[in-house]
């Protein structure tokens, strides 16, 4: 009895907070419940969650990555939303000004698909095996106006595109866009034809945030303007290879659908299958284009 009597302003006592006892509150994380005030508040989805539930520490019988924010893709918050453009831009800077010291370096860089031409040889190309190239011409840029374009191009439609789907799923999507730009240029451009740029991949950002921009329900106006231009300068400036662009919007288009509309419950799967399956497309092409020149 005494003991009942005893617990029973305890019982009607707010609660305080776990970190700052000193703190009432009537919050609780909603994965392990303990009250937390606000300076320890963390926003989820569906109410608050306390530090250590968010950065996974908590035994609350959720996986640790249960825990973390997700992006709308369902990738990690990074604190560094914008790292991985930063590194693309990085890279493709770098392979820049070594082409500016080291010009010989470019002949190696390039897309081609077979040079010289018959019946001159050996020859060198995609055709002969050296299908790195459709990759590094992703990276390699020869006029100053070119790599600035699409440096530009990268750091406006790359930040936004990173933060919403993360940094694993917006590579993804500038890789394999970028190497479906390559494979529809081996594919219909002229063998002796050298291409390079990351122009492939720059349109295939502009297909996702398109489908993003969709998805959140925005006023597109603004991108589709933008890709009406650049499609205009596509085919109607000399020396521009239009099947990187579409084959890399085309890529972007399909890969940004997926991400950002495959069902959480088998998120993943959607995702990265589309990017499987788009990069099964990109080697069927190669294939059947080396065969003809062969």
């Amino acid at each position: 009895m005494d003991q009942a009597q005893g617990s029973q302003p305890d019982a009607q006592s707010a609660p305080v907070c776990y970190r700052h006892p000193g703190r009432e509150t009537g919050v609780r994380c909603t994965r392990c419940e303990r009250p937390i005030c606000p300076d320890c508040m963390v926003s989820a989805s569906v109410g608050f969650q306390c530090p250590e539930c968010v950065r996974g520490a908590a035994g609350t019988g959720h996986a640790p990555g249960a825990s973390r924010p997700r992006t709308l893709a369902g990738g990690t918050v990074a604190a560094d939303p914008r790292l991985l453009t930063k590194i693309l831009i990085g890279i493709s800077l770098a392979v820049f000004l070594l082409v500016q010291f080291r010009p010989s370096v470019l002949d190696g860089l390039v897309l081609v698909g077979a040079w010289p031409p018959a019946p001159w040889g050996p020859t060198e190309g995609v055709a002969e095996g050296e299908w790195y190239r459709l990759v590094t011409s992703m990276f390699a840029h020869e006029a100053i106006w070119h790599v600035a374009f699409n440096m530009l191009s990268l750091w406006w439609l790359g930040g936004p595109l990173e933060a919403a789907l993360g940094r694993a799923r917006f590579l993804a999507l500038y890789l394999v866009s970028g190497l479906a730009g390559s494979a529809l240029t081996y594919l219909l451009a002229a063998p002796t034809t050298a291409s390079l740029g990351a122009s492939g991949a720059v349109f295939g950002l502009f297909g996702a945030t398109a489908v993003l921009m969709r998805r959140l329900n925005y006023d597109m106006r603004p991108v589709l303007v933008l890709l009406a231009i650049n499609l205009i300068f596509t085919f109607t400036w000399s020396n521009i290879a239009w099947q990187a662009h579409i084959g890399g919007l085309v890529g972007g288009l399909v890969i940004g659908y997926a991400m950002v509309h495959a069902p959480r419950e088998r998120r993943a799967l959607v995702q990265y299958g589309a990017c499987a399956l788009m990069l099964a497309v990109v080697v069927g092409v190669t294939l059947l284009r080396t065969v003809q020149l062969s």
